[in-house]
Order: structure tokens, then C-alpha cells, then sequence
């Protein structure tokens, strides 16, 4: 059996510490892997803004820890793809996973470090009032509730946590705790005690979530004595609600292959082996007690030393050669290490791009198909300094970006050009953060060969016969809103009748009370119908196409 291009020794289905861990330990064996993700490398952890318990680490955030991970297996020979696992046959032998994007993928084994999303709690108003006072995420959100009250349900560590996070914002945190006491540490709830801005209370549930366009007031039950009774913030105003009550695990892709117990968790032996041969699991899918990045690791280490011994099992088996994996020994390459030396040469203190940001887009250059022209189209309305400093950066660092300026009106913003022609993407805010991703993949999907697309859901962003502007609301912290922001301007790039927008919205205030926004990401279609939350390319074609 010859060596497919897209065949690995293993696939890990999840790039958050768990995936990161076990791909480091594989690589570094010298086994081809493979690490998808359909969000961000980092995964979950990546809100949190310090991390003080990781041995050996005395603080870090979760960004930077999980980015040296990845970096770390990139080192070893890991390769990484920011795609959605579709569809998975795990059945036999060889292991096949198809994406999002129609790509078949294949290996010998497979680490599922699909981790877990928020929970909802199902009150009634939840669903109306998400995005308009009902949020997930502190991190994401939280700077919305500035001056404001707001209300932290959950009792376990991350609901404390986010407490005590959300005090930077909030002038009162109210804490509804279901029972009669926190299920996390007490040194944690002793920490919450030196907050004066934080009130606890506890056997509390709510209820229902009442207001017009916002929150106004809340039905809250003690849950000891029934009694029911209406919260209102102390000035009379609107107030939040954030939601932290735990986690759902993402097993739907793999439910009636590997055996899940009740709560939807993948049942593991010791060594984190499923029910299948050659599948293991690892992270926050797992049935386990503690849920942190130090168990996720655990679990990526032990899962990728187990699967180790099945995957040359399965070459003698199959008569199948070891297959070239580029980059090992933790050497870097030495053309990394001259476009390491460039970028850090090129990136001044105060410059908008960091020596390493550059040295990735510069990599990404490399693979264009033609030129890219970023064209900074200013005015005095706003973020003129801004973007034209931007721009200013990008010129000359490689052959495949070009640059340019002219005047406009409204506010200042970045355009997005090849061949001459402009795609409709439009960058109304520096892309900073989470969103440097977007605005590399905007360039890249312009310039070609860009991101694969099913055939058929390529016909139907083809098919938009209508012109349509799509505004993305964003936040630089919020990890939910690249996914909004390329799938906009992956229709964008593909329907010369759409155009795609993104604003960092703490530069906009005037858009977020319009719109009414309390929660990122936030979609605008055609400035009329706002649309919340996180949304496959498929789920943004289907938004579109209602209003087509």
C-alpha cells in the first residue's frame, strides 16, 4: 500500500492542550500527525487571562502557554489545519476523517481531544436575551457591563473565576450559587471575599430573564423555600446575566462509534483507549474529576505514548513504509530561521506586528498564487493614524504584498485587492489579536490557492444573486469572532454581490448602541438583521440566502 499525501500516523481531532500535548509527544517519536482544529489552537483556555497553577510555570496566560505548545510539535514535525472534522469512520484499520471542506484525511489512529462548550441553562428569556444581556464568556464580553450590574451564575471554579474577572468592568457581581455551597476550592472562595464588589448567593436559580431590548430584571428562585422574587440592579438599570455552569462534551461526531457514558463523555480505560482499537481520547471529553490545562496534558501524553505501540502494529499489518515527517528533532528549518531573523529585524517596539506574527504571515506569502494588494483607503473620520501605520508596516516585506493609499470617506478602513480588483473585504479596525487570523486568510483566499470549499456549498455562495453587506461586530480577546469574520469573507471572496466587514467594536460605539450589542461576535446583515454568536460558513450562506 503506497503513502497517500493526506495519510498520517495519527490524527489528533482538537488542538487545545490535550491535542497540543499528545501531538508533541507523537512528533517527537518521529510519527507523521496531524492536528485539526475548527476554532483556535489553544482551545478553551485561550480566554483565560492568567494561569498561576501550571507546575513549573509561576504566571502565564493562556495564550501564550498553549502557543508555545503548538509551536513546540510544529518543531517536532506536527502539521496543523484550522478545519472542522466532519465526518469520522473510525471503524476500521485505516481511520477516515472527512472536513468541512470536502478533504479526506486518513491515518492509522486517532486522539479525540474534541473538548466541551458552555452549557445554556435553559431559563426562559435565555435565548432572546443572548448577545443582548445574556453572555458566555467574561473575557469576550465582559467589557460591555462596564459601569453596570451584573449577574454570575454557576458555583464552581469558573464561575468564581469569572467573578472575579468581570469586577474590572461590573460595579456590583452577584453570584447565584445553586446550592448551598461552591464546588471548587476554598482558598478560591476565601479570594472572593477580598472582592467588596462581589455579593453571594447562594440555593439561588434563575428563573426568567425579563426586559425590551435589554435585560431589565430577572425572576430568581431560592431553591430551599420556593420562593420566587424579582432582582432589579440597585440603580434601576439594564444588567447582565453570565452563564458559567459547566461544560457540555463535543461528542456529537463520534456518538454510536465509541461507547459515551450518559452525560455524553467518551468512556477510556486507563491509557485514555476508547472502545475502538486505535482511537483514544484525551482532555475535556474524558469522564474525569478535574477538569484543568495540567489533566489535559496528562491525558494528550498518555493517550499519544498508548496509541504509539498500535500504530506500528498497524504498519507491519499493512506492509506500509514510515512515512516522512519534516522537521524533527525540535530543529527549526534553516529558512524559518531566516524569516524569523527578517521579521525581528522588520518589527521595531511599538510596531503593530511582533516578530513571530510576522515571521508566520511571511510563510503564508510564500505559498500565493499572485500578488495581494492591501489598499488603506483613508479619511479623517477615523482610524486614519491607525491603519495607515498598518499599512506602513506591511510594505516591502515580501514580494506577494503590495501596498497602497488613497483618500475615501467614512471611516478609515483597509481593502483587500489581487488583479486589480476589489473582493469586498474590508477591514474597518486594525486586525489584531484573534483576528490577525482572518485577515491572513482574507489575503490568502483572494490570492489563491485558498481555503478548499465543498463543491456544493461553493455553487450556493455562487448562487447569492443579491447584494449584501455583512458587518461583523468583533472584540481583539474574543475567540468566537474569527470564525464569524472569515466565514463573511470567505462569501465575500467568492460573490462580487457581497461585501464583508469587520469593525473591532470598542473603536465603535456609536455601531454598538444601534445595534443594541452586548455580546460579540455580532453579524449585521445589510444594517437591519443582527445575528449572535459563533456560525459555520454553512449557517452564514443559510443567513444570507433568508434574506437573498
Amino acid at each position: 500500500m503506497a503513502e497517500e499525501k493526506n495519510m498520517y500516523d495519527v490524527i489528533i481531532v482538537g488542538g487545545g492542550p490535550a491535542g497540543l500535548s499528545a501531538a508533541i509527544y507523537l512528533a517527537r517519536a518521529k510519527y507523521k500527525v496531524l492536528v485539526m482544529e475548527k476554532d483556535t489552537f489553544g482551545g478553551q483556555i485561550t480566554i483565560t487571562a492568567e494561569i498561576v497553577n501550571y507546575p513549573g510555570v509561576y504566571k502565564t496566560s493562556g495564550k501564550e502557554l498553549t502557543e508555545k505548545m503548538r509551536l513546540q510539535g510544529e518543531a517536532f514535525g506536527a502539521e496543523f489545519v484550522k478545519t472542522k472534522a466532519e465526518k469520522l469512520d473510525l471503524t476500521g484499520d485505516i481511520k477516515v476523517i472527512t472536513t468541512e471542506d470536502g478533504k479526506e484525511y486518513r491515518s492509522l489512529g486517532v486522539v479525540l481531544a474534541l473538548g466541551a462548550s458552555p452549557r445554556r441553562l435553559g431559563f426562559d428569556g435565555e435565548e432572546t436575551f443572548k448577545g443582548r444581556g445574556v453572555a458566555y464568556c467574561a473575557t469576550c464580553d465582559g467589557e460591555f457591563f462596564t459601569g453596570r450590574e451584573v449577574l454570575v451564575v454557576g458555583g464552581g471554579f469558573a464561575a468564581a473565576e469569572e467573578a472575579m474577572f468581570l469586577t474590572k468592568y461590573a460595579k456590583k457581581v452577584t453570584i447565584l450559587v445553586r446550592g448551598d455551597a461552591f464546588t471548587c476550592a476554598q482558598s478560591v472562595v476565601d479570594k472572593l471575599e477580598t472582592f467588596p464588589s462581589i455579593e453571594v448567593r447562594y440555593n439561588t436559580e434563575v428563573v426568567k430573564a425579563v426586559g425590551g431590548a435589554t435585560i431589565e430584571s430577572a425572576v430568581l428562585k431560592n431553591n430551599k423555600t420556593s420562593e420566587s422574587y424579582t432582582f432589579t440592579a440597585e440603580d434601576g438599570g439594564t444588567f447582565g446575566i453570565f452563564v458559567f455552569v459547566g461544560y457540555a462534551p463535543a461528542t456529537e461526531p463520534v456518538k454510536g462509534q465509541v461507547e459515551l457514558n450518559p452525560q455524553g463523555y467518551i468512556v477510556t480505560d486507563v491509557d485514555r483507549k476508547t472502545s475502538l482499537d486505535g482511537v483514544y481520547a484525551a482532555g475535556d471529553v474524558c469522564i474525569k474529576n478535574l477538569r484543568q490545562v495540567v489533566t489535559a496534558v496528562s491525558d494528550g501524553a498518555t493517550a499519544a505514548t498508548s496509541l504509539e505501540k498500535h500504530v506500528s502494529t498497524m504498519h507491519e499489518k499493512l506492509n506500509l513504509p514510515a512515512f516522512a515527517v519534516s522537521g524533527k528533532n525540535g530543529d527549526m528549518p534553516e529558512e524559518k530561521e531566516e524569516k524569523a531573523a527578517h521579521a525581528e529585524s522588520s518589527s521595531d517596539s511599538g510596531s503593530f506586528l511582533s516578530g513571530d506574527v510576522l515571521a508566520q504571515l511571511l510563510g503564508v506569502l510564500d505559498r500565493f498564487a499572485r500578488p495581494v494588494e492591501v489598499v488603506a483607503v483613508l479619511s479623517d473620520e477615523g482610524g486614519r493614524d491607525e491603519i495607515s501605520g498598518f499599512v506602513d508596516e506591511l510594505t516591502g516585506v515580501h514580494p506577494n504584498l503590495k501596498t497602497a493609499k488613497e483618500e475615501g470617506e467614512g471611516p478609515s478602513y483597509m481593502d483587500i485587492r489581487a488583479g486589480g480588483q476589489s473582493y469586498g473585504i474590508r477591514f474597518y479596525s486594525i486586525p489584531g489579536g484573534h483576528e490577525f487570523n482572518s485577515f491572513v486568510i482574507a489575503m490568502y483566499n483572494v490570492a489563491g490557492p485558498g481555503q478548499a470549499i465543498e463543491p456544493r456549498l461553493k455553487e450556493r455562495i455562487e448562487g447569492i444573486k443579491g447584494h449584501h453587506t455583512l458587518q461583523v461586530m468583533a472584540t481583539l480577546s474574543c475567540t468566537n469572532c474569527p470564525t464569524v469574520v472569515m466565514g463573511t469573507q470567505r462569501i465575500a471572496s467568492l460573490n462580487p454581490g457581497v461585501t464583508a466587514e469587520m469593525y473591532d467594536l470598542s473603536k465603535f460605539p456609536d455601531i454598538k448602541t444601534k445595534y443594541n450589542i452586548m455580546a460579540v461576535p455580532c453579524l449585521v446583515v445589510d444594517g437591519v438583521h443582527t445575528h449572535f454568536g459563533k456560525h459555520s460558513l454553512e449557517e452564514l450562506v443559510e443567513i444570507v440566502e433568508k434574506y437573498d
